[in-house]
Parts: structure tokens; sequence; C-alpha cells
């Protein structure tokens, strides 16, 4: 008999785990948890997701879905009642995709530069970090939330940047999101991360804090 319930498959530091909790916080799912050692993956893990053998894997009554965005989907499909993640509007839906490739493929490269530079190197990524957010910025303009007056799949797919940018500015001594360079989306971060689903799922900062520094300054001394 195949395994019932639902289970995710992640790692407690992972930004794109959390996406994966959220989604299922929001529609009240329960779940259990599974954190993994990523340098000594589980059987369970490499049998789940054997093509990339990444987290998060969702493995719902047996069968595993793989890749962060695409599990949110699937959630928003499965359990159809309570919190709507994606759209209704088929129009909407494709803006949502859209702007969450952007943030995927543009944002977060932009981003990860900043924990491995410094100096002029370091000003100069952040510039560059700071137009492409100004551009995603435009999404928020006139709306509580990147999904309209609630949390949406974009809010899901770029929130971890209200938890976990804040740490990386401190550790980096860089400044990306100001009240004078990006007012909007320092706003946003403080609703999204006052909404109860959101907030219950959130790493331990301190904890956060200190394992980043530790791998800034591994990446620094190797540089």
């Amino acid at each position: 008999m195949a395994e019932k319930g639902v289970k995710v498959f992640g790692m407690w530091a992972s930004p794109m785990v959390i996406r994966v909790e959220w989604a299922l916080r929001l529609k009240g799912v329960e779940y259990e948890y599974v954190d993994e050692d990523l340098a000594n993956k589980s059987a369970d893990l490499l049998r789940y997701n054997p093509v990339t053998k990444k987290v998060p894997v969702l493995v719902h009554d047996g069968k595993p879905i793989a890749e962060s965005t695409i599990i949110v989907e699937y959630i928003d499909e499965a359990w159809k009642g309570g919190h709507p993640i994606m759209p209704a509007d088929p129009y909407e839906r494709a803006q949502a995709r859209f702007w969450a490739r952007y943030a995927e493929d543009k944002c977060n490269a932009a981003l990860y530069p900043i924990f491995t530079t410094t100096g002029e190197a370091q000003r100069e990524v952040v510039r560059e970090a700071q137009r492409c957010l100004k551009t995603l910025e435009a999404a928020l303009e006139g709306r509580r939330f990147f999904g309209g007056d609630a949390v949406g799949y974009l809010d899901i797919v770029v929130g971890w940047l209200a938890h976990w940018l804040p740490v990386i500015e401190e550790v980096s001594g860089a400044s990306v999101v100001t009240d004078e360079e990006l007012p909007l989306m320092k706003a946003w971060f403080g609703r999204f991360l006052a909404v109860d689903a959101v907030r219950a799922a959130l790493p331990d900062r301190d904890r956060l804090l200190a394992a980043n520094k530790a791998r800034r300054e591994q990446l620094l001394s190797s540089a």
C-alpha cells in the first residue's frame, strides 16, 4: 500500500524549501518535515528525487514532486479549498509566473554576488541588484502583496527575500533594500513577515546569521 499523508524533504536554511512549507501552511495542510543533511543525503531523498537529488521534495500519498515552484502550484491544485495561491484569472496567472521566472533567473543571480564580494566590486553588485529588484517592485504598485490583498504565488516565490536578504545584508555589510531605493519592497517585507503562516515556518534568525557568516568567511578565504 502506498504511504499516505504529506511529507516534505528539506534543509532548514534553504529559502527554496520554505516556499513549500508556506504553501502548505496557507492551505492548512498537515505535513511531516524531514530535515536533510545535504552532505549525507538520505536513501529516501535519493529514492524520491533520483534525477536532481535536491531538496525540496514533496511526497503526497507516496508520490514525489520536485522543484519548489512546481510543488507550490501542485499544492494549490491538490488542495483547492482554503487559501487560493494562484490567481483565478488566466492572464493574472501568466503574469505571476512571468514575474516568478524573472525573480528566479535575474534577481537571484544578481543578489548572490553580494555575498561573495567586497569593496567597489560589491557596491557595483548592489547597484545591479537594486536595479533588478526595482523592476520586480513594479509588480507591487497599488497592492498590499504581490498577490493583491492577500499572499499569493509570487509572494511565496520571492518571500525568502524578506527574511534572508536582511541576514545577507548584515553579514556582508551591504544595504540593498532601503526605504530610499526600494520603499514598496521594504514595506512589503514587513507585511509579509507579519502573516501567521509565513512567520510560523521561518528559520531561527540567529542560527541563519551564524551559518551565513561561516559560509561567507569560507568563500572569501578560498577566493
